[in-house]
């Protein structure tokens, strides 16, 4: 089926706009850095259900800045910075699996008021996919952005930087990782836009200035670099687990409305997934979008607003 784009009135893009205000907050008996969007309008009954953003492997809670910006008028919005990235520092003996990922979500979403729209990109989309499986009462609707399911065709082109393979090996992985963490701030987002976008040259000014300083900003984090490690293993770990626990075998379990968003250019999680993805959620639609890669919200968030409005708007009236 078609996916139903909201015709409601958004602010014009502003890709200079600065990131959300952020701060430290315990929700749910967890402690995380959250980037907080104000619900400024719209209609009331969908302003009373909550977005949650879910970032990606390597991302933060300013990955969805501007798609924030678009439906803060319809709703308030709750960017979380998951432990071990962003600002988020990880409680002590966090083992950044996929399974503590979604049961540090499931234990922030239980400490907001009732049920919230959940949106999760690339490896932020499995952990959502997996919460709304697992508590479903706690799922409004499911928004996935190149979610980060079972992909394991081998390509170079996957990663911002060849030497990554080589770093997560115990022993001879160390000259990799003394070279990874002296590249510069400045080299290490420009690999990552490359890899992430499908066009990066179209990146404002701003972005690049922002993602520049997150990265520098994390050279000062002793957890980061080893969290990224510990989550990337964990993710591929989890792609080779088969029966019950798998990701396909959680799909059929999600019973919201759900919308899958993927592009066509994507590096990172390749499109011919999308139509599986899609027909494993029994309450899925899938909008493909040309001429985009691995983060849709923020090269086309506009598009994407009106993807989730209209989906927000139909699981409203039950009309998904």
């Amino acid at each position: 089926m078609t996916v139903p784009l909201s015709t409601a009135e958004l602010p014009p893009v502003d890709r200079s706009r600065p990131a959300w205000p952020g701060a430290e907050e315990t929700i749910g008996g967890v402690r995380l850095h959250v980037r907080r969007t104000p619900g400024t309008g719209g209609d009331p009954a969908a302003s009373a259900v909550p977005a949650v953003y879910v970032h990606g492997l390597g991302g933060s809670a300013t990955n969805w800045t501007d798609l924030a910006d678009q439906l803060s008028g319809h709703a308030p919005g709750l960017a979380v910075d998951l432990p071990g990235f962003g600002r988020s520092a990880p409680p002590t003996g966090y083992d950044f699996t996929l399974r503590s990922h979604v049961a540090t979500l499931i234990r922030v979403l239980r400490g907001l008021d009732g049920p919230v729209h959940l949106l999760g990109n690339s490896m932020g989309g499995a952990i959502s996919l997996l919460t709304a499986a697992e508590a479903p009462e706690l799922v409004r609707t499911l928004t996935l952005v190149s979610p980060a399911v079972p992909d394991l065709r081998p390509s170079p082109k996957r990663l911002s930087d060849p030497r990554m393979v080589l770093a997560m090996l115990p022993v001879v992985g160390r000259r990799s990782r003394e070279a990874l963490a002296a590249m510069p701030p400045t080299e290490r987002a420009r690999r990552m836009l490359d890899l992430c976008f499908a066009d990066p040259s179209l990146v404002s000014e701003e972005r690049v200035a922002e993602s520049v300083a997150e990265y520098a900003e994390r050279l000062d984090m002793a957890w980061s670099t080893p969290a990224l490690a510990a989550s990337t293993i964990a993710l591929i770990r989890s792609w080779l687990v088969v029966g019950p626990r798998s990701l396909w075998r959680a799909a059929p379990k999600v019973t919201a409305p759900t919308l899958v968003v993927w592009g066509d250019k994507d590096k990172l999680m390749s499109v011919r997934k999308a139509p599986r993805t899609a027909r494993a959620i029994p309450n899925a639609r899938l909008l493909v979008l040309r001429d985009v890669g691995h983060v849709a919200q923020m090269e086309q968030p506009d598009t994407v607003a009106r993807a989730v409005l209209g989906l927000w708007d139909a699981a409203a009236e039950n009309r998904w």
